[in-house]
């Protein structure tokens, strides 16, 4: 029971020491959220491993933990009193906390749009499906608009053919309707059908 209201406590103190640099910029320093994600990891544990936590461990914890919340105290006061009488005012005024409040709501908005598009995409992508926003490779081929033409329906405006056969060149060709595929398989029917033309 100790130990999970300990843990709680500390995963809320690391909390707040990692969101230090957007709730109050003037008592943040550069390594905060290292020390935050140090506290975290001790909450973590706490809170994941009460059950084995009794007897002498748990004074041990306890006392660690007394430790730690007096040494915080120790560098808030002293972040405290570096700062000038005018900071201290505009730290302690309302208007400055719901300032900040908003623009860390705004910044984790933000986060989880790009997280929730970058997982969407991540999850279209692993299903086999095409990116949102890209368009599918089309694989062409020439005779299969031939094909749909018809036999009664003259060849392509665009395509070119040599005017001897026996000529070294094969006949060129132009594409003009593309043929869209969305699985390999597909394109190995594609290139099963034109092989015996070919040959």
């Amino acid at each position: 029971m100790l130990a999970t209201l300990g843990g709680t406590l500390a995963l809320l103190v690391g909390l707040t020491v990692m969101l230090l640099p957007l709730l109050a910029t003037e008592l943040s320093r550069p390594r905060d959220a290292a020390w935050g994600a140090v506290v975290l990891l001790l909450g973590l544990t706490l809170v994941t491993s009460a059950d084995r936590l009794t007897g002498s461990p748990m004074l041990a914890v306890l006392c660690g933990g007394l430790l730690i919340a007096r040494l915080g105290s120790e560098v808030l006061q002293s972040r405290w009193r570096m700062l000038s009488p005018e900071e201290q005012q505009r730290i302690a005024s309302l208007e400055r906390w719901q300032t900040s409040l908003s623009e860390l709501f705004s910044s984790s908005s933000q986060a989880a749009s790009v997280l929730s598009s970058t997982g969407g995409s991540l999850l279209s992508t692993l299903k086999g499906g095409p990116k949102p926003g890209k368009t599918s490779k089309r694989w062409v081929r020439a005779e299969a608009q031939s094909e749909a033409k018809g036999p009664n329906e003259g060849p392509s405006e665009t395509t070119v053919e040599a005017n001897d056969e026996s000529e070294s060149e094969p006949a060129v060709k132009a594409a003009v309707a593309p043929t869209l595929v969305s699985s390999f398989e597909e394109v190995d029917a594609l290139i099963e059908a034109s092989s015996p033309q070919a040959g």
